[in-house]
């Protein structure tokens, strides 16, 4: 006798269901961006009875794998993410069974260049000079080659006369893909060879140039991936005033005593400048909920309720304290009313 779809879904659900309630802590992978204000919830939410939940930070990409890979008690429950969820990310959750994915916006970000206070430079980089320092492939006298860099004031002769050393985010990192999109891609485009071969290539051989030669980093030295612990990249920078970092403004606001940030086109990142976007490289974050979860795994909608509350996203809440630049007051009504409802997000386009 062969079983309805329906049916099978049903038993599905209803396994996964009976697996998942024998897990009795929430469990958080994700962003390391969005991990210390995830951590934070926890914390305050543990504070007020519930069951502290249990929150890794894996990277962007490796928590998208993680949380689309099944329903279920070996799977987690929420995902943080420093950008939002591919097209290719929503396809591999469905083909695993999560299917009711509720996405929240939670506030927004920048991704600063900062160095050790220990640095006397006066640090101004524009986003064409960052490109052309870290880039694996640069325009040289008109032709596009490896990049022959290895000191700043090659590329500027106003900037400082130390060599090119920058840490910064792995490919998994979402860090790495907003600062690829952000940064990257537009001091790639602002060079005049890029505006000469927007002119005369086809569109589709100019996507091609963008994808590879805008978005590919060095590898011989100067680019060093430092990892998913931004923490790292705060103490080697501290062993080198020289050196530069990449990492999300909430990891410099957090290291104001022992790092200054990087001017990009003469602006520094706040929290100002990082929510009116006249920063640069301004990016928003964001949490996934698995809504087969709920009402399964105990205490997802006390903690979600806790973590869209006022006293944390709201204005002069504990989050904005620990540097998270906080949505307005109707992005956070929509937010809470999505979250209540278990709002089901569309799936992206790209």
């Amino acid at each position: 006798m062969k079983l309805s779809t329906l049916s099978v879904s049903v038993i599905a659900l209803a396994a996964a269901a009976t697996a998942a309630s024998a897990r009795d802590q929430i469990r958080i992978v994700g962003s390391s961006t969005v991990f210390p204000y995830t951590q934070a919830v926890s914390e305050e939410f543990a504070n007020k009875g519930g069951a502290a939940p249990v929150v890794e930070s894996t990277g962007t990409g490796g928590g998208m794998q993680i949380f689309c890979a099944g329903v279920g008690a070996d799977h987690p429950d929420i995902t943080g993410a420093s950008r939002a969820m591919k097209k290719s990310e929503y396809e591999l959750c469905a083909q695993n069974g999560v299917t009711e994915i509720t996405e929240a916006l939670i506030g927004y970000d920048g991704l600063a260049i900062a160095v050790s206070r220990a640095n006397e430079a006066d640090w101004d980089l524009t986003l064409t000079e960052v490109y052309m320092a870290l880039a694996a492939r640069v325009p040289v006298d008109g032709e596009l080659k490896d990049n022959p860099y290895k000191m700043w004031n090659e590329i500027n002769a106003a900037l400082p006369a130390a060599p090119i050393i920058a840490y910064g985010p792995p490919p998994t990192s979402g860090t790495r893909d907003a600062f690829v999109e952000l940064a990257m891609h537009t001091g790639c485009e602002e060079t005049e060879y890029a505006k000469k071969l927007a002119e005369t290539a086809s569109e589709e051989d100019y996507e091609k140039f963008v994808e590879e030669d805008c978005s590919r980093m060095r590898q011989d030295g100067p680019f060093v991936e430092a990892g998913e612990n931004d923490n790292l990249i705060v103490q080697r920078l501290e062993a080198d005033p020289n050196a530069v970092g990449i990492f999300g403004y909430s990891f410099l606001y957090e290291n104001l005593d022992k790092l200054k940030d990087v001017k990009i086109n003469g602006v520094e990142a706040n929290q100002d400048t990082i929510a009116s976007f006249e920063y640069p490289i301004s990016r928003p974050l964001y949490f996934y909920v698995k809504n087969a979860h709920r009402g399964v795994i105990p205490g997802i909608d006390e903690f979600l309720a806790e973590y869209a509350s006022t006293d944390a996203l709201g204005a002069g809440g504990y989050l904005e304290e620990r540097g998270l630049v906080v949505l307005a007051d109707d992005k956070l009504t929509a937010l809470q009313d999505a979250l209540t409802n278990a709002a089901n997000m569309t799936a992206p386009e790209k």
